[in-house]
């Protein structure tokens, strides 16, 4: 019995979990976390392919049952608990794969931007509107924020879309799979991250105006700040690059 609290929806099908592990492209090697195994379909293949799982539970009855399974499994390690509170900076380098419940995507996701220094990738099976916001380019509606916060440090992929039917119960939505690669060092280069991230925050919290308005805040001189950055005030923030905001960001910071 699924818990609708817990934001549980199981994927059983073989192929579709085949093809998320392929997208992942793990080796004999890794070390992967999974979070919120369920009944542990994806967590078997896992197994089966990697050095190291570790296996992170929340619900106590399935975290119960998968310690059964999972028994002769060495190289598994079932957590019962809240991936959100988990210390995944102790356990080395390592890579996620994990079918997201919608209503914590988001925090989990900058939870392992958090630790971004031992995290190699994500794939991550999410909300198909998530997804698309995540791989977004400048221009459209679904290019914002969370597109920035990973495009900063990562290179996302959609590698394919899950009908909402291939998921028990059913969901009200579609799920993509999107694979993200950490990059070694930021897609690019600003002179003080804090800055660039309010900056990038303030022009999306009123998408609608134009940059001279929404970013009137940030100082009496926003104005001739952006014409001597190249960028015209009248631009709404949907349209800039990253590269933009990072030299608005360079610009302020001086």
């Amino acid at each position: 019995m699924t818990k609708k609290h817990l934001g549980q929806n199981f994927l059983y099908d073989n192929s579709i979990l085949s093809r998320i592990i392929q997208s992942a492209g793990l080796s004999g090697d890794d070390t992967v976390v999974e979070i919120g195994p369920g009944p542990g379909r994806l967590t078997r293949m896992l197994a089966e392919t990697v050095r190291r799982l570790i296996a992170i539970e929340l619900d106590p009855e399935l975290y119960e049952k998968l310690k059964g399974d999972f028994i002769a499994y060495n190289n598994v390690e079932i957590v019962h608990g809240d991936a959100l509170k988990f210390p995944f900076e102790t356990i080395g380098e390592f890579r996620v794969v994990a079918n997201i419940p919608y209503y914590i995507t988001t925090p989990i996701i900058f939870r392992l931007l958090d630790a971004r220094a031992y995290v190699k990738s994500m794939t991550l099976t999410i909300q198909k509107e998530v997804a698309e916001r995540i791989v977004a380019e400048p221009g459209g509606k679904a290019y914002g924020v969370l597109t920035i916060m990973i495009q900063y440090v990562a290179r996302p992929e959609l590698k394919f879309i899950i009908p909402k039917e291939a998921f028990r119960p059913i969901p009200k939505v579609d799920s993509a799979v999107v694979d993200m690669k950490i990059l070694e060092r930021p897609s690019v280069t600003v002179r003080d991250e804090k800055m660039f991230f309010r900056l990038v925050k303030t022009a999306f919290s009123q998408r609608r105006k134009t940059l001279s308005n929404s970013l009137r805040g940030l100082g009496e001189d926003i104005r001739d700040v952006m014409i001597s950055s190249g960028i015209d005030p009248q631009r709404r923030p949907e349209t800039l690059s990253i590269g933009e905001f990072a030299r608005l960001s360079d610009s302020l910071t001086k």
